[in-house]
């Protein structure tokens, strides 16, 4: 069974979005990468080890740990703040 972790920053960054039709779009992704962990996109450099799936305008970065079955939500950000 996967473990889900949300970080802090990734609950601030959804508590700032009112919008109710993104957050529906969030907590599908969210269900899409419990049931495939690898579906996101591997991101390399200073943020090698985290995958990122697309909203919109928006990127939701995960890390998936193999070893402990974890998922670990990261943050929810605009794709200009990178």
């Amino acid at each position: 069974m996967v473990i889900i972790i949300y970080d802090k920053d990734f609950q601030r960054s959804l508590e700032k979005r009112k919008d109710n039709i993104f957050r529906e779009q969030v907590k599908k992704q969210i269900k899409r990468i419990i049931q495939n962990p690898e579906i996101g996109k591997p991101i390399m450099y200073s943020r090698k080890g985290t995958r990122e799936v697309y909203i919109g305008h928006f990127r939701l970065s995960y890390k998936y740990h193999y070893e402990k079955d974890t998922i670990e939500f990261l943050e929810v950000y605009h794709k200009d703040e990178q």
